[in-house]
């Protein structure tokens, strides 16, 4: 059965270095220092190592739990039909169009971008590894809107650096649309490992192969709002403090930011990074709230609602899907030529990172009312007190940054867009799909 996919194209907090006055106060100044840089020394010491011991001291066999979770099958590429595909779906049909290769490309953003960008004329082939981490049907149902709207998903893992190489001689790709990681805040206290798989080495590994490639590709790439982690600032603002991260995967995702920059300064690659404030809607991911909760209250079971400490409300900025496309093709359209020649820096660069919310905290028991009518269900709330498992209690994003560099301008509300991802759900699983256990 054929679904709707519908796309709308309509559009370092920097520390003082407390720098002593006089003479006189250097040893306090210093000792001040010193033990303000104590976390911050703390976690890129406990990252470091634990990617090099994740890289170079594990053994095969420890892979072995982790290998169902990345990959589903064996990946096969290469020859002249699998050539013939990729320059087919990298062809652009627009007269200012681009050829963008897009990571991720079966995920819930990457599927929605890579129609976006297909639809508008680009030149679009995707990759994927089509791991398990969630529902692969939904993966492959996603590559199935992908084929029919002309964009081929190679199937790969963007770890394999012969693979890269090999997209890159086929098609002189002029962008790269990085969407392609490891998600989930709690995931990662069951499987680290993954983490810095995907969103670490596997984003080097990218980069890598694009600070080589004859031109070198704009990249633009998904970060997470994440990387606010404790930050009790509010709006998020590009410019607020990134250092106390609140889980491994919003470590990742800093880390992503930090490695951005060192490629950008070394080799010149133009870099975009984008912080996505809780992303949803149709063909999402069931590993989020409102995916779950939708699922369990159809089937009268309970659903657990986190509060902060003292009854504390959890809030999120909750941002629809098609203003998030709106958003990374906004960031693509505005991103400057990387600088770079031969693997070697012929100029400065561009390195720029975004905010893409929607600037409307909504409480999460709110967001449960909505569901509850939507589904003329009745919820069965079980309120727990937030268990520390990475989550934070609040996201609110300033995106002022973003609305002045590219027009961004997210217009859907939580209403308009859980209605719509109601709608699909219903539509998706009442045709004999079955959600998960």
């Amino acid at each position: 059965m054929t679904h709707s996919f519908h796309v709308f194209l309509s559009e370092r907090n920097n520390y003082d270095m407390d720098i002593p006055s006089s003479p006189g106060k250097f040893k306090m100044d210093k000792r001040t220092r010193w033990h303000k840089s104590l976390p911050k020394l703390a976690f890129w010491s406990i990252l470091f190592f634990g990617v090099i011991y994740f890289l170079f001291f594990r053994t095969p066999s420890s892979f072995s739990s982790d290998t169902s979770r990345r990959s589903l099958r064996t990946y096969n590429y290469g020859g002249a039909a699998w050539e013939k595909k990729v320059r087919s779906s990298a062809k652009v049909t627009s007269k200012n169009g681009v050829s963008v290769l897009v990571t991720g490309a079966a995920g819930f953003v990457g599927s929605h971008v890579s129609i976006a960008l297909k639809r508008r004329g680009d030149g679009v082939v995707g990759i994927d590894n089509f791991n398990d981490y969630y529902d692969p049907m939904l993966k492959l149902g996603r590559q199935a809107l992908l084929e029919r709207t002309g964009v081929f998903i190679v199937e790969g893992d963007i770890n394999d650096p012969t693979l890269l190489k090999k997209l890159f001689e086929v098609v002189p790709f002029t962008h790269v649309m990085h969407l392609a990681a490891q998600a989930g805040v709690r995931y990662a206290m069951e499987n680290p490992g993954s983490y810095v798989h995907s969103n670490i080495a596997g984003f080097v590994n990218l980069l890598e192969v694009c600070k080589s490639a004859e031109p070198q590709p704009a990249i633009v790439w998904a970060s997470s709002s994440s990387v606010y982690g404790l930050n009790s600032k509010v709006p998020f603002s590009e410019k607020d403090r990134t250092d106390q991260p609140a889980s491994l995967y919003a470590a990742t995702k800093k880390a992503g930011e930090e490695i951005a920059h060192t490629y950008n300064h070394i080799y010149g690659l133009s870099l975009t990074g984008l912080r996505f404030f809780t992303v949803y809607g149709p063909w999402g991911r069931p590993d989020m709230a409102y995916f779950f909760f939708t699922k369990d209250i159809l089937r009268g079971k309970s659903i657990t609602i986190f509060e902060g400490p003292n009854h504390g409300t959890v809030a999120r900025d909750f941002t629809y899907i098609d203003d998030i496309v709106r958003g990374c093709l906004g960031a693509l359209d505005t991103a400057e030529k990387s600088t770079g020649s031969g693997g070697k820096k012929r100029g400065t660069a561009q390195l720029r990172v975004f905010n893409l919310g929607n600037t409307s905290p909504v409480p999460v028991t709110d967001l449960v009312s909505i569901l509850e009518r939507l589904l003329k269900v009745k919820a069965k709330r079980n309120v727990m007190k937030m268990p520390r498992n990475g989550d934070v209690q609040f996201t609110h994003a300033n995106i002022s940054y973003a609305k002045k560099e590219f027009g961004y301008k997210p217009t859907t509300d939580l209403q308009t867009g859980l209605k719509k991802f109601v709608r699909w759900y219903v539509n998706y699983y009442s045709a004999g799909k079955k959600a998960d256990e």
